[in-house]
């Protein structure tokens, strides 16, 4: 199978996680990754340019319409959904809350779906709510690859357990093994 792109939820307890992913991956890494973490409705920015601090790819808190580029992380906005268009391009939207969040996992999973379909790779992360399920059997109908924390690595293990329990989940792993599956489905471009 050869990857598009990587789209990643996270909730409580993520943000250890996605410093790990991150900061493994290397420069030269091809795929464009969106992230979605339930952000407090007060973020400003203050989530990406933390990641920012740890990652050698650009960390991008996007505007509506921006095109999606390959090397990039896409990081929803605090209370907006991101979507992801037919044209590569980034949606926000502020419609209401799923899975009472907004920005919502399974939204943006569920839309990446649709466009990058058997090339998507999609990753939940610890979280205490289920969003994130919906959206991996989305991208798993669609033939892309799902990939869960072990939830005996997760500080919340409610969204990885959500997630198994709904039987899509491809791959089960502690964060280190995301890591280096990602820089994998970054070299099958």
């Amino acid at each position: 199978m050869s990857c598009a792109a990587i789209v990643i939820g996270g909730s409580a307890g993520a943000l250890p996680v996605l410093e790990t992913l991150l900061s493994a991956l290397p420069a030269d890494f091809a795929l464009p990754i969106l992230i979605v973490e339930h952000l407090h409705a007060s973020d400003e920015g203050g989530f990406a340019r933390h990641l920012a601090q740890v990652s050698t790819l650009p960390v991008i808190e996007p505007c509506d319409k921006a095109p999606i580029q390959g090397g990039r992380i896409y990081i929803a906005p605090a209370n907006y959904h991101m979507l992801v268009e037919r044209d590569r391009t980034i949606s926000l939207s502020v419609s209401e809350k799923v899975n009472w969040s907004r920005p919502s996992i399974d939204v943006l999973f569920e839309s990446a779906a649709c466009v990058w379909c058997n090339a998507l790779v999609a990753v939940v992360l610890s979280g205490a709510s289920v969003d994130g399920a919906r959206g991996l059997g989305a991208v798993k109908a669609a033939g892309g690859r799902t990939l869960v924390q072990d939830p005996a690595s997760a500080e919340i293990p409610f969204m990885p357990r959500a997630a198994i329990d709904a039987g899509v989940a491809d791959e089960v792993l502690p964060p280190v093994h995301i890591a280096r599956r990602l820089i994998e489905f970054g070299n099958q471009t």
